[in-house]
C-alpha cells in the first residue's frame, strides 16, 4: 500500500494518522493512504492561503498561463499512472479514467488561453474625453469541495478557472478518491505554482468541518455533491458575505419521439445511463417515451443494456465499472428494493452482482424498470447508479410535462426527427443543459455547465461564465484631458 502526502503551503506534508483509500472493485485491501489533517491543519492551510494569494493576485497572467501549460504538459505525459489510480480509487473504467486525465488537461488548456486574454470591457461615458471600461479581478481565497464520482475532472473545472483568475484555494477532495486530486495538485506543483496558492486538504470531514467551512478567511465556496449537503453549507453561509456555486443533484430525463431513430436512441441513452455505473449527475436516470415506439423501443433497449459486461475497471472488456463504495452499493440496492415494492417491474438486472471475482466489489447489474408512475419514488429520487426507468406517454406537450415533473433542473435530452418539435422542446425544458439526438453527459470544457431549481446555483461552471463567481468587477473612468463637463 502507497503512502501519499499533502500539499500545504508549497511542501508535501504527512500527518500522526491516514485514511486508507479502497478499491470499490475489492474492498479488502487499501491501495492507498493519505493524511488525516485535523483542524489546526485546515487553519493553517487557510493561513498559506492567505500570503499565496498576496502573491498570485499580483502575478503576471502569462506565467499564470505558462505554469497551467506545464501542468497540462505534465498531466498528459503522467497519463497511464494518473488514470490507473482513478480506476483503482473510483473504480470507473480505465477508458473512462483516460479521458477523464486528458479532459483534466484541457481545463488547464483553456484557462491558460483565457488567463492571456484578460478580463474586461470597453464602455462609452457621456462625458466628455473620459474613455471607460470594466475590469475584473479575483476575490481571494475560495474553498474546493468536490466529489467522490468525477475525482480527477472536478477538481480541474472548478481549480483551474479560479487560479487563472488570481485566486487562491483550499481543496477538499473526497475521502472516499483524494488521490486523483492529488495528482492534480502535484502537476500544478511540479510546474512551478507559488507556494501556497494550492493548499490540499485531506481529512474525515467530520473531523475538520468546522475549521473547513467557518473560517473567515474564505470569501467563496464552490462545492459539488449531494443536495442535503449543499443546502446544509448554504444555510452556515447565510449571514456571511460568501459567495456560494453548488453543482448539485439531478434526475434527468431523455424524450424519445415516435419519429426518433430508434436504435439510434437506444445506444445513447445507455451510453448516457450506465457510463461509470450511472455515477454522473447528468446520467440519464428517466426515459419518456411516445406510447406508439414504447414497446419497440423498450425491446431496443433493454437488448443494449444486456450487452454490458459488468467488472473492474482495470479490465479492457468491462462495459460497467463498480459503484463507488459500499455505502453507495447500498443505496442503489435500497432504492431498488423500494421501487418493486411499490409496484415497479424489473425489466433486466435488480440485483447486486457477486460472481466470481465480484464477490468482494460494489457491483450492481445495470437495471432497467416499467410500470413506474409519478407517484413512484424512484421516478423523482436521485439514485446516482446504474438504474433507468421508464414511462410511456401520449404526445410531445405530455412528454416536456414528464421532464419537468421533478425539483431537479440538471439536464435533459431529446430523440426526434422533427426540427420544430426540437426547438419546441428546447425552449421548453426546464434544465440548464439540454441535448438533441445526443446524450444528457459530455459537456466540454468552454461550454458554460450548471442546472436550474435544485440541482444548483446562479454561478455556473466552465468556458467563461465561472469568471462571474471567481471575480469581481471594477469599473474605471478616466479623464484623459480637456475641460470636465
Amino acid at each position: 500500500m502507497r503512502t501519499l502526502e499533502t500539499l500545504v503551503g508549497g511542501e508535501w506534508v504527512a500527518s500522526a494518522e491516514w485514511i486508507d483509500v479502497l478499491d470499490p472493485a475489492d474492498v479488502r485491501t487499501p491501495v492507498a493512504r493519505v493524511p488525516a489533517l485535523t483542524a489546526k491543519d485546515v487553519t493553517r492551510a487557510y493561513d498559506h492561503a492567505e500570503r499565496g494569494f498576496a502573491l498570485w493576485k499580483r502575478t503576471s497572467p502569462f506565467e499564470r498561463a505558462r505554469i497551467f501549460t506545464d501542468a497540462a504538459r505534465l498531466i498528459r505525459e503522467r497519463v497511464e499512472r494518473i488514470a490507473a489510480d482513478v480506476t483503482a480509487e473510483n473504480g470507473k473504467t480505465l477508458t473512462e479514467a483516460t479521458g477523464e486525465t486528458l479532459k483534466s488537461a484541457d481545463f488547464l488548456e483553456y484557462y491558460a488561453g483565457l488567463a492571456r486574454q484578460g478580463y474586461g470591457t470597453l464602455l462609452h461615458d457621456v462625458r466628455p474625453n473620459h474613455r471607460t471600461h470594466t475590469q475584473r479581478e479575483p476575490i481571494g481565497v475560495i474553498l474546493v469541495i468536490s466529489p467522490w464520482n468525477d475525482p480527477l475532472i472536478t477538481p480541474a473545472r472548478k481549480l483551474a478557472p479560479l487560479l487563472a483568475a488570481g485566486n487562491a484555494a483550499v481543496f477538499k477532495p473526497a475521502t472516499e478518491t483524494p488521490a486523483s486530486g492529488l495528482h492534480f495538485a502535484r502537476a500544478l506543483h511540479d510546474a512551478g505554482l507559488p507556494a501556497g496558492v494550492l493548499n490540499v486538504v485531506t481529512g474525515r470531514t467530520a473531523e475538520i468541518e468546522e475549521a473547513l467551512l467557518d473560517d473567515p478567511r474564505i470569501v467563496g465556496i464552490t462545492f459539488t455533491g449531494s443536495n442535503a449537503v449543499g443546502n446544509r453549507i448554504r444555510r452556515r453561509l447565510a449571514d456571511r458575505n460568501v459567495r456560494f456555486q453548488g453543482e448539485l443533484g439531478g434526475k434527468n430525463a431523455s424524450v424519445v419521439l415516435k419519429d426518433a431513430d430508434l436504435p439510434a436512441a437506444a445506444k445513447a441513452v445507455v451510453a448516457a445511463s450506465f457510463g461509470q455505473a450511472g455515477q454522473r449527475c447528468t446520467a440519464t436516470s428517466r426515459v419518456v417515451v411516445e406510447r406508439p415506439v414504447y414497446e419497440e423501443f423498450t425491446r431496443l433497449l433493454v437488448a443494449e443494456v444486456e450487452e454490458l459486461r459488468v467488472g473492474p475497471g482495470s479490465d479492457p472488456a468491462a462495459t460497467l465499472c463498480p459503484l463507488s463504495s459500499p455505502r453507495q452499493r447500498d443505496s442503489v440496492l435500497a432504492h431498488l428494493a423500494g421501487a418493486v415494492e411499490q409496484g415497479a417491474t424489473v425489466l433486466t438486472g435488480g440485483h447486486a452482482d457477486t460472481g466470481g471475482e465480484r464477490a468482494h466489489g460494489c457491483y450492481v447489474q445495470p437495471t432497467v424498470l416499467a410500470d413506474v408512475t409519478p407517484e413512484t419514488a424512484i421516478w423523482r429520487e436521485e439514485v446516482f447508479g446504474p438504474v433507468l426507468v421508464l414511462r410511456a406517454v401520449d404526445g410531445f406537450d405530455a412528454a416536456v410535462e414528464a421532464v419537468n415533473d421533478s425539483g431537479f433542473g440538471l439536464a435533459a435530452a431529446v430523440f426526434t426527427r422533427d426540427l420544430a418539435r426540437a426547438h419546441r422542446f428546447v425552449d421548453e425544458a426546464e434544465c440548464g443543459q439540454v441535448a438533441v439526438n445526443s446524450t444528457t453527459t459530455g459537456w466540454d470544457v468552454h461550454l458554460p455547465f450548471g442546472g436550474f431549481h435544485d440541482s444548483g446555483t446562479a454561478y455556473k461552471e466552465q468556458g467563461e461564465e465561472v469568471l462571474r463567481f471567481s471575480t469581481r468587477v471594477k469599473t474605471v473612468a478616466v479623464h484623459f484631458g480637456g475641460r470636465r463637463s
